[in-house]
């Protein structure tokens, strides 16, 4: 009965019951969700108010007239792929007008205001500035000129050519000259050549005679320069009648070790400018002989004065290289005057002398003793040039390096020679044919200007300018030894001398610090470095004698013996 009541919606009250409530109504149709009807409504409301996107390939309405044609609102990316923004761009941040003035004008107009002070305005209607200065200038340009400056300059021209053809007729005038002056390309009158004077005769004849020697001796000859040389010692000869160069009878070598020398025992300094190789006299060591870039020659005697016997003077630059036959009777010099001369060590005659128009870098006899007479020289025009000095001729070239010729190297008996050279490779060459047999180039290598033979001849040491010593072997594949690398010094530009000790159990080499540097042989490690000079220290050599001593040459002049 209380359910019957509900439905008709009148108040139930029963004794039990809570106070008095209404009940809601109920409806028995099925509830609907119009929130996405609503969004549709408002939707296709918003749709007919806003404008179409110029960029949407498809529309979802029909738009009306008034959506079609209304103007495109809002910014657009430059960078936008579509749409108008990327059609008009022809700039890299979006469209730039031309500019309506050329830049010949801009300029005209630019100088006009500097100068007088008033431009014209680029619309072409006004100009800007100063009136006044523009009335006085009926309003030119500085690229115009006004029109009683034009008259009156064309009087003044029409003036001026009148002179000038007058001045034209008188030979004396330098208007007539210009006249009457040739063009430089046009071809030389035919003078009649007239008789020649007494002295204009005899300085035609010495002419054709210095022509005519200079043709024999060959343009590419070297400097020549007075052969002298000064003797320094007491007297030639002793009293039994021998050579100040012969070596003395006990020289001996004490035993066969050698040891690092410790101390500085004498200073040889007569080069006023840097020495710039050194050798000891072969076998006996009694003689040092070394080159200098004072242009001179000089050898010095080792166990008794320690005094200069004798020098040798016939280079007119700098001297390069020097090398000694084998009984040291005659030794080579190679100067940067592009001569290559060998001397008489005893009377410092010059007995011949070879060039051949390029700086020689390195010389070298042959070590063979029946090959005593065949000079090899590396050039600085990337040759290898082989003399027999007996003839004086050329025999044989060699010519396959891509850059100056540094060092020249025998090895294998004398049967071959390896070469290096601004390159930075190394060329191994059978003697007396042009051809390479080996040739040693990679990557990494750097240029090797001196190279030493170890005592056992299995091994050669270069001097790398990334400043290493590097070993190769002498045998039929010349691989380097890569186990075996001398480090530690800097090199870097220098060409300084690499040599062993005569038991081969030391490495040594001067550096650019002026230091010397002693390595052991077998673990590579240093041993010991000296302070020798002041700058370079760049030759170094042992005595082939006396196992702990060392003499090293430097670019401060000085020739130093340690022992």
């Amino acid at each position: 009965m209380d359910l019957i009541q509900s439905y008709d919606g009148e108040t139930v009250s029963s004794p039990e019951s809570s106070p008095p409530r209404m009940l809601k109504a109920k409806s028995s149709a099925p509830e609907v969700d119009d929130t996405a009807l609503a969004l549709t409504v408002s939707t296709s409301n918003q749709s007919k108010s806003n404008p179409i996107n110029p960029t949407q390939h498809a529309v979802a309405f029909n738009p009306t007239y008034d959506q079609l044609w209304a103007p495109i609102y809002g910014p657009a990316h430059p960078y936008a792929k579509d749409g108008i923004a990327q059609g008009m761009r022809n700039h890299k941040l979006g469209f730039v007008e031309d500019a309506s003035i050329g830049s010949f004008v801009f300029d005209e107009q630019y100088s006009t205001f500097q100068k007088f002070g008033y431009a014209a305005d680029p619309s072409g209607l006004n100009y800007v500035g100063d009136a006044a200065a523009l009335k006085d200038n009926e309003g030119v340009s500085v690229y115009n000129i006004k029109q009683s400056d034009q008259k009156r300059r064309k009087v003044e021209e029409k003036e001026k050519k009148e002179e000038v053809e007058a001045e034209a007729e008188n030979p004396a005038t330098e208007a007539w000259l210009l006249k009457n002056r040739k063009s430089p390309w046009s071809r030389k009158k035919e003078v009649v050549q007239g008789e020649l004077t007494e002295e204009q005769k005899k300085y035609a004849e010495d002419h054709a005679k210095k022509k005519e020697e200079k043709s024999q001796q060959g343009e590419a000859k070297g400097e020549h320069y007075a052969d002298k040389s000064t003797f320094h010692g007491k007297e030639d000869k002793d009293y039994q009648g021998r050579s100040w160069i012969e070596p003395p009878k006990d020289a001996k070598a004490n035993n066969d070790h050698c040891y690092i020398p410790k101390r500085l025992v004498h200073t040889w300094s007569g080069h006023t400018k840097g020495v710039s190789a050194i050798r000891f006299f072969p076998k006996q060591g009694h003689l040092l002989l070394s080159a200098g870039m004072d242009c001179k020659v000089k050898i010095w005697d080792v166990y008794n004065s320690g005094k200069c016997m004798r020098t040798y003077m016939g280079h007119g630059k700098a001297v390069r290289d020097i090398c000694f036959s084998n009984d040291g009777t005659k030794f080579l010099t190679a100067g940067y005057d592009k001569n290559i001369k060998y001397w008489d060590t005893e009377t410092g005659q010059v007995i011949s002398t070879f060039s051949t128009g390029k700086i020689p870098y390195v010389v070298k006899l042959n070590p063979d003793d029946d090959k005593q007479n065949i000079l090899l020289a590396g050039m600085s025009d990337k040759k290898i040039v082989q003399w027999d000095i007996n003839s004086g001729e050329i025999t044989q070239e060699y010519d396959q390096h891509l850059g100056a010729v540094n060092t020249i190297t025998f090895v294998d008996n004398n049967r071959r020679f390896v070469t290096s050279s601004d390159d930075k490779s190394l060329r191994v060459w059978e003697f007396g044919i042009p051809v390479v047999i080996k040739y040693i180039s990679e990557p990494h290598m750097h240029s090797m200007p001196a190279i030493s033979v170890h005592p056992n001849g299995k091994w050669l040491a270069a001097q790398s300018l990334d400043n290493q010593i590097l070993i190769y072997g002498t045998r039929e594949r010349f691989q380097l030894n890569k186990k075996k690398r001398f480090a530690g010094h800097i090199v870097a530009g220098y060409a300084c001398q690499v040599n062993f000790s005569p038991d081969g159990r030391f490495v040594m080499s001067g550096d650019g610090e002026g230091k010397c540097w002693f390595w052991d042989w077998k673990s590579c490690k240093v041993f010991k470095t000296l302070r020798c000079h002041n700058g370079v220290c760049i030759g170094a050599e042992w005595h082939p004698l006396e196992q702990s001593k060392v003499a090293t040459c430097g670019w401060d002049g000085l020739i130093k013996y340690w022992d």
